[in-house]
């Protein structure tokens, strides 16, 4: 007889803890997008973080989550009406991954693991912005970021956890996301950066970060919020989880030497830039993988990740193609690294649910052949070609109905102007002249003392500008 529906304490509180370093991920993603970009388009590029947050938790909640996690309909998408917003899980059975011979799961309420992948949905979709920095309409990105999470994101989580072709028929392994959240945002990115075409002045000019220690706060955040992101993929307190907090420390690390040594050695000047971004290569690639290699392995994927994803960041100039915070670079080829890492390392000696669960076999250097390395091909080239297709084919359609890119004036004058009427730094003079604090504060000086009587400046015939330049 199935004892009672029961939670777990520990595993609820450790995912509650890990759904908040998630949803921090996203504004330290604003963080370090914005202060790549330069000054005059920092608050567009944030605002194109933190309103996928308001979008794609709505969606999630309405019918996303039903169509990755409901139960599956033909191996492409779940049942869309089974967790429908219009409904409410709070009976005591209402646990995830209960059956009728295990009613309590996981231990975890259903609302709790639904939260836990929101904020999943959430950052992958803003991952994507950083492609296309300075020149698109911020109309244009919500319903991009909409029809892409719908028909994208959505069914491809599925894909890979929800019981989908993936993972279920592929048998292909994702701990945390390198194929469903990076290689899927990757390719996006491409194709939505293909479709608006270069920034002005691009390659020509130097568009450098605006704001280093911005991008190394941004960095430190992502990094922080990392360890529930990919140990908080385990769902529950355990010693894979431990393997997976341990391993995404060892990797990043790595990958910050891996990145650093590929600056030295081309320009002899390490950069804070690279070793931020280094640090991210390494988070990125560590994804799918943490909880399946041993830390020897994980630390020789952070080298690897580092260095390669610091040499790739040159393909756009080699190949014309516009990504302007290295989206691609980054997150898609790191997102590779990763996911092909476990057809060389992963092994069953440190998570058995690689063979059990999951229905995947050990590594090339563990004695499993090309088997999984072939797996995991697979499952990259199908989400690589999904995304990007439906990207480029969104893309095209917004930019040739509503219009997607920006017009010329805007791009110049500063794109936190033309899309959002505010810019990220007031640059002009506290006060029009003499008069220290008196001027500042609106108090009238004639001479060095205040009067009572002067009479208030003429206004001017036009709006002073606030735009800066950057």
């Amino acid at each position: 007889m199935p004892e009672a529906p029961t939670i777990d304490g520990a595993n609820t509180t450790w995912l509650l803890v890990s759904t908040a370093l998630v949803l921090l991920m996203t504004p330290g993603l604003a963080l370090f997008y914005g202060g790549l970009n330069r000054a005059k388009g920092v608050l567009n590029m944030m605002m194109m973080s933190f309103s996928a947050i308001g979008l794609i938790s709505i969606l999630w909640w309405f019918y996303g989550f039903s169509v990755a996690f409901g139960a599956d309909v033909n191996g492409f998408w779940g049942d869309p009406g089974a967790y429908l917003g219009t409904k409410t899980f709070l009976a005591e059975t209402d646990l995830w991954g209960a059956t009728a011979e295990n009613p309590s799961g996981i231990g975890v309420p259903l609302y709790v693991f639904m939260a836990f992948q929101m904020v999943f949905a959430v950052i992958t979709v803003a991952l994507i912005s950083g492609a296309i920095a300075d020149r698109a309409k911020f109309a244009g990105w919500l319903l991009f970021a909409f029809g892409w999470a719908t028909l994208v994101y959505f069914p491809v989580a599925h894909w890979v956890w929800g019981g989908g072709i993936i993972g279920a028929d592929i048998h292909a392994l994702d701990f945390a996301g390198g194929t469903a959240v990076h290689i899927n945002a990757g390719a996006a990115a491409l194709a939505v950066a293909l479709v608006l075409g270069k920034r002005l002045g691009w390659p020509r000019e130097g568009m450098k970060p605006h704001n280093i220690p911005l991008v190394a706060l941004g960095a430190g955040l992502l990094w922080f919020g990392w360890f529930g992101f990919n140990a908080g993929s385990e769902l529950t307190v355990d010693s894979v989880a431990g393997l997976a907090f341990i391993n995404t420390q060892l990797a990043t690390a790595a990958a910050v030497l891996g990145w650093i040594a590929v600056e030295w050695i081309k320009t002899r000047k390490p950069t804070m830039v690279g070793a931020s971004s280094g640090a991210v290569a390494g988070l990125v690639a560590i994804t799918p993988a943490c909880g399946f290699i041993a830390p020897w392995a994980a630390v020789l994927l952070g080298i690897v990740a580092g260095a390669v994803c610091a040499l790739a960041i040159s393909l756009k100039y080699k190949l014309g193609y516009d990504d302007s915070l290295d989206v691609v670079g980054v997150h898609f080829v790191g997102g590779w690294i990763g996911s092909l890492w476990l057809g060389l390392f992963a092994t069953n000696s440190v998570n058995a649910a690689i063979s059990d669960v999951v229905g995947a076999s050990d590594g090339l250097f563990y004695g499993g052949g090309v088997t999984q390395l072939g797996r995991q091909a697979l499952a990259g080239l199908i989400v690589t070609v999904w995304s990007f297709g439906i990207a480029w084919v969104l893309a095209f359609v917004i930019e040739k109905t509503i219009g997607f890119r920006v017009k010329a004036e805007a791009e110049v004058e500063g794109i936190d102007i033309g899309e959002h009427a505010e810019s990220g730094y007031d640059l002009s003079p506290a006060g029009g002249g003499a008069g220290g604090a008196f001027a500042m504060a609106g108090i009238g000086t004639s001479g060095g003392g205040a009067t009572s009587g002067a009479k208030p400046e003429a206004e001017p015939a036009e709006p002073v500008s606030e735009k800066v330049a950057g």
